[in-house]
């Protein structure tokens, strides 16, 4: 079967089929590269792919900042995890509106996540076109929020989730322990909670595309030389008017997809499922360039 890219109804998004991610030709991945930048998510059904395979797939894209990490509320012997657990209460904050490593120094360039099981309804991930939203923006206010910078902050995310910040880190511990043994990468700081974090602007140019894209999510707060009331409510008008149709992508897991999406470019979020069911997806992240992905207050 040939490589096939069918666009999705939306302004972002396209499944691939016709390829194994695990065995791509120089050609192929060619393909699957421009169709990346072009379309910043792409579905892959069926590619039940191995940890090795998703790494290697991933690693034609750049350096891995996590290599191998099971999310998954389902514990090595096969009980699953109590809506209390602390690691549950750090997925549940992954279903508010963000994008992947802004709350790092150096923030992630794509994302690969594969589903091992998924539930019979429910968690589903949704992702939403940064681009398309910034272009339909009233060229005023484009203008007004284009100087912007406000800081990023798992910490911050997840107290308002209701998670403290002992709490944070004991799940990103038990994330941690989870991890496979070809897993040696930071992924995420659990001791970085009283650092000044990350500052990094509201609208973001794609380093490869030149495109530019709303850069907020739920890691965002503090605009620099805004009231705190007022950014809370600029910045979280800003996600409700981007992520809505046709600005909007919804995939709904089967076992052994895969789907890879641009950070640069996207804003996603899980959905709720029931508990009392096994989700176990599979990440892989690629970091961001150094010279492009830095926060503005961490460059060297």
């Amino acid at each position: 079967m040939a490589l096939n890219i069918s666009p999705a109804d939306a302004t972002l998004g396209a499944v691939v089929t016709g390829v194994r991610l695990d065995a791509l030709s120089e050609a192929e991945f060619a393909a699957v590269h421009a169709a990346f930048l072009e379309h910043a998510v792409l579905i892959f059904p069926g590619q039940h792919l191995s940890d090795a395979g998703q790494m290697a797939f991933a690693s034609r894209f750049g350096t891995l900042s996590i290599k191998a990490q099971p999310f998954s509320n389902e514990r090595a012997d096969g009980s699953l995890r109590e809506p209390a657990d602390p690691l549950m209460q750090l997925f549940r904050g992954n279903e508010g509106w963000h994008t992947d490593s802004s709350f790092q120094s150096v923030s992630a360039k794509a994302s690969i996540l594969s589903a091992r099981k998924a539930p019979s309804r429910g968690g589903e991930t949704e992702w939403a076109d940064m681009r398309a939203a910034w272009a339909a923006l009233p060229e005023a206010e484009r203008a007004r929020l284009a100087p912007l910078e406000a800081y990023h902050s798992l910490y911050h995310s997840q107290s308002e989730v209701g998670q403290g910040n002992t709490g944070t880190r004991d799940a990103l511990r038990e994330l941690h322990g989870q991890r496979t043994a070809d897993d040696d990468q930071p992924g995420y700081s659990t001791t970085d909670a009283d650092d000044t974090p990350p500052l990094r602007p509201l609208v973001k140019v794609h380093p490869d595309t030149g495109v530019p894209a709303l850069y907020v999510g739920r890691h965002a707060y503090g605009i620099v030389g805004m009231d705190p009331a007022e950014s809370d409510t600029l910045l979280s008008g800003l996600v409700d008017f981007a992520c809505q149709a046709p600005r909007v992508l919804t995939h709904t897991w089967q076992p052994g997809d895969a789907v890879m999406w641009d950070n640069r470019a996207v804003l996603h979020r899980a959905r709720p499922w029931d508990p009392n069911e096994a989700r176990v997806m599979f990440h892989t992240r690629v970091a961001g360039d150094p010279a492009t992905e830095t926060a503005s207050n961490k460059a060297a």
